[in-house]
């Protein structure tokens, strides 16, 4: 976090008391476009931290500032599609753990006369299950791979836009927070559903997917694979300050210790990102390979839909895939290859869900 951010949000503070919000708004604006990043624009496009629609999203970004009240600032989104029906297998259900009550929206397969998998599927800001149920589709393909699929729902109770609170320490380590009530439903439903415990994943867009990569590294052996998609490393930030400087670039790096328990990971990130730069899914591959030394990476490339990505394999030497990371070119903060009718969503490129359940899938 460097001193000009800091020194910005405090006179932001101030101007906001005396509710100077223009002059607030400048002073962030100056900010977060003047700092700088540790990466080139060589290795990634040039995006403004707000994107276009910046004199709103700064307008968030003061509001969060101001009752403090903290989470991603989230970009514009279209307005949702209200018209599908409801599909009985499709339920509201609630779970109570020793960490909290958590409510969720569950999808169970037509057949479920087979080996059976699970993925939590953790929405990103201003979203919930049905919204981000919509734009994944993940529940069509859930029917096709035998998948059951669980949205818990983050309240606006927890945080005023609905994210999941990965920038707070509270919700980062296991034993407590959002990690202990994720990963106990993840257990419950395993034992439901009898899906054995190489079967259970969790992938996520944006909040989410920092939360799913929290589960990651407190959770390896309930999550031995997770989907992160337009999102950020654990321990990237450590409050709404820090959080703001993660999503521009500018986050701390986690390093990650050779060997041990660890989850196999698939990342996905635009490249045009404006709200959480593409430079933190480069920071999620590069902590794969960091903590694999010996692994190999193969590059490949993948077209669809307009959009194009150079898949990047990490494999250890037995040949077994630990993680994949594809950095789709022009892409914004969005679910990519997803359905119109959920926010956030991309309907270009290569299709995220598929992408996912083929690498969670994979023997």
């Amino acid at each position: 976090m460097t001193s000009r951010i800091q020194d910005a949000v405090t006179n932001a503070m101030a101007r906001l008391k005396m509710s100077d919000v223009a002059g607030a708004t400048a002073v962030i604006r100056n900010a977060l476009i003047g700092s700088g990043s540790p990466y080139s624009p060589t290795q990634r496009p040039k995006t403004a931290f707000l994107g276009g629609q910046a004199g709103r999203g700064l307008g968030h970004v003061l509001n969060l500032l101001k009752t403090r009240r903290t989470g991603f600032p989230p970009p514009t989104a279209r307005p949702l599609t209200q018209t599908s029906p409801d599909d009985p297998r499709f339920t509201s259900r609630s779970l109570t753990t020793g960490a909290g009550s958590l409510n969720y929206k569950l999808y169970v397969p037509e057949d479920r006369d087979r080996e059976l998998a699970l993925v939590l599927m953790l929405h990103g800001c201003t979203q919930d299950p049905d919204d981000f149920a919509r734009g994944t589709q993940m529940n069509r393909l859930a029917d096709e791979f035998g998948l059951v699929v669980a949205y818990p729902h983050q309240p606006r109770s927890a945080n005023a836009q609905g994210c999941w609170n990965w920038f707070d320490r509270r919700h980062q380590s296991a034993g407590s927070g959002e990690p202990a009530k994720l990963s106990a439903l993840a257990r419950a439903l395993a034992a439901e559903f009898r899906i054995a415990p190489e079967r259970v994943f969790a992938a996520g867009l944006s909040a989410g997917a920092a939360m799913a990569d929290i589960l990651a590294e407190t959770y390896p052996e309930v999550f031995p694979k997770v989907g992160l998609h337009s999102g950020l490393q654990c321990g990237a930030a450590h409050d709404v300050v820090s959080a703001f400087a993660a999503m521009k670039g500018d986050g701390a790096v986690r390093r990650s210790g050779a060997g041990g328990k660890a989850s196999r990971k698939i990342i996905i990130h635009g490249t045009a990102d404006p709200t959480v730069h593409a430079s933190n899914g480069d920071r999620l591959f590069e902590a794969m390979r960091s903590r694999h030394h010996c692994s190999t990476v193969i590059i490949s490339e993948v077209k669809s839909a307009g959009k194009s990505t150079m898949r990047q394999t990490l494999i250890d030497p037995s040949g077994e895939v630990l993680a994949e990371h594809l950095p789709i070119e022009g892409a914004g903060h969005a679910w990519s290859g997803g359905d119109r009718a959920g926010s956030f969503t991309d309907a270009d490129g290569p299709d995220a869900s598929r992408e996912m359940v083929s690498f969670f899938l994979r023997p």
